[in-house]
């Protein structure tokens, strides 16, 4: 048995767990903040069998990818003056965890 701990963008986070469910999946959402802009995440938790790993990790591979967007960003120049200018970040993708369970018990 394994443990499937994924960090998905929040906006991806409807389509892969939809896709999840219908692989047959169960899913636990938590709503998560994280990264350097705080943005908005979805923390998912997934038990599955060893040999369905790879299947998991397929379906968010397929949902979750990675996009660029401008975000506001502010630069200071001492004495109390700043400008706002526009940033190119890269947001979404996932960040997968696998780990071993040692005991599952669904009661």
């Amino acid at each position: 048995m394994k443990m499937i701990t994924a960090i998905v963008n929040k906006e991806d986070s409807r389509a892969v767990c939809t896709e999840l469910i219908k692989a047959g999946f169960s899913v636990t959402r938590l709503s998560t903040t994280g990264g350097f802009l705080m943005a908005g995440n979805m923390t998912l938790i997934i038990g599955t069998d060893d040999e369905k790993v790879d299947d998991c990790i397929a379906v968010i591979a397929r949902c979750c990818k990675q996009r660029t967007e401008v975000v506001p960003s502010t630069a200071s120049y001492g004495l109390g003056v700043a400008t706002a200018y526009p940033l190119e970040v890269t947001v979404g993708g996932a960040t997968v965890f696998v780990t071993n369970v040692e005991r599952f018990e669904k009661l």
